[in-house]
């Protein structure tokens, strides 16, 4: 019997897996963090983990804060945020010039929302697939301007070919105002196409804005060569900086209608710096996000890549097979790079979003893990992260006990 087909028992519970070995870890990786070692945290898409080099580069930028505060704001901050954002921009692929700092990619959307002018006659269209706090905003941007919001459905095992003509006929030239659309979904953990998207929303004109919270760190593409109208990634993710580190970064004809939600003393140097004023705001996470990058680079950003998105496949199918899924059942992200991995659960189990949330939170009480639980489409479903502080046993050991407590209801 060849070592991926052997039972693997743990608990009492035999596991007959017949999944591909893990990658080989990346030594001492799981050093660099201080998460808690009596908890296995396989959710690192939805909070990140700061590596302690970030972690000691915000502190000494707070204590430099705390020191002299007027020195700190007023003495070339504006300058330390500009040289940031270059930084940041250079890893992104993206032009320094249309990109601007901001606090998460929900804060880039509400920007872009509200710098467009809805007006009644007009539509915003976003998938099923969308993040829920981004539908939120759309909802109440298009409450606020009787716009109207449109969803449309996009079958999770759709190819590349079926998500562009699905866009392709869903859009209505002439009333389709914008087109929102995730390059990495939080729900389905599915990569959309979303250069080809660009390009068939640009033949009738349609500006496109792409909701990529889980891209940098995590996927290779640059953002220009995606050609977007509107771009927004957060670096506290998969890029390891501080939470509260994320770039809106927008095409050359929009830059100048770009309004900030609140308007500080930068108002009037224009884009991207009437942006990312906040007047007192905390920009720690900001200036030391670039000690989040240099870690990436250590560890070799390819090989974390890798690492990730085969410890994710891993995950997913450990707990899947403890669950009794085909394999064929499995959703597959459909990138090389994806480092989340989403499992059906048994049907009513997590339909509605209160229930996926008391089930994240019983499986983290009780499993002494976390990831999450999501509810899409009438199913609940169960998302694992690939990081280079997790091990392969973390994932045996929920695949282990799982099946027990979804058992007790």
């Amino acid at each position: 019997m060849s070592e991926s087909r052997r039972p693997r028992v743990a608990g009492g519970y035999d596991l007959r897996v017949s999944v591909p070995p893990p990658p080989e870890p990346i030594t001492g990786a799981r050093l660099l963090f201080s998460l808690d070692p009596a908890v296995s945290h396989l959710n690192h898409g939805s909070f990140g983990a700061v590596p302690i080099v970030a972690q000691r580069a915000q502190q000494r930028l707070r204590d430099e804060m705390e020191a002299d505060p007027l020195r700190f704001f007023t003495q070339g901050l504006v300058d330390r945020i500009g040289h940031t954002r270059r930084h940041l921009a250079s890893f992104l692929g993206a032009d320094p010039d249309g990109t601007a700092l901001t606090t998460n990619a929900t804060t880039g959307v509400a920007v872009v929302l509200q710098s467009l002018g809805l007006r009644p006659d007009d539509e915003v269209l976003t998938t099923d697939h969308g993040y829920g706090a981004v539908d939120l905003s759309v909802r109440r941007e298009c409450r606020r301007t009787g716009a109207t919001h449109r969803v449309l459905r996009v079958p999770l095992a759709a190819t590349d070919e079926e998500v562009v003509q699905i866009v392709r006929a869903g859009l209505r030239p002439g009333r389709t105002r914008l087109l929102v659309v995730d390059q990495l979904t939080s729900a389905t953990a599915r990569l959309f196409p979303v250069a080809a998207i660009v390009g068939v929303s640009g033949e009738h004109g349609i500006p496109v804005l792409v909701d990529a919270a889980h891209a940098p760190g995590m996927l290779t593409a640059s953002v220009q060569s995606i050609g977007a109208d509107f771009w927004v990634g957060n670096l506290h993710k998969w890029g390891y900086a501080p939470r509260g580190t994320a770039v809106l970064v927008v095409a050359p004809q929009w830059r100048e209608r770009i309004e900030p939600l609140v308007v500080s003393w930068e108002q009037d140097s224009g884009f991207p710096g009437r942006l990312e004023w906040q007047a007192t705001a905390d920009y720690t996470s900001w200036l030391s996000a670039p000690a989040g990058l240099y870690t990436l680079r250590s560890l070799d950003v390819d090989r974390v890549r890798a690492h990730n998105a085969a410890l994710a496949a891993y995950g997913q199918r450990m707990v899947g097979d403890a669950l009794g899924v085909p394999p064929a059942d499995l959703p597959d992200p459909g990138g090389p790079t994806v480092a989340m991995r989403i499992v059906p659960l048994p049907a009513g189990l997590a339909t509605t979003l209160a229930g996926a949330r008391a089930l994240q939170t019983r499986i983290a009480e009780r499993l002494a893990t976390q990831v999450a639980v999501m509810a899409w489409q009438g199913r609940g479903w169960l998302r694992v992260c690939g990081q280079v502080y997790n091990s392969p046993d973390e994932y045996q050991r929920l695949a282990v006990r799982l099946p027990t407590l979804l058992a007790q209801g």
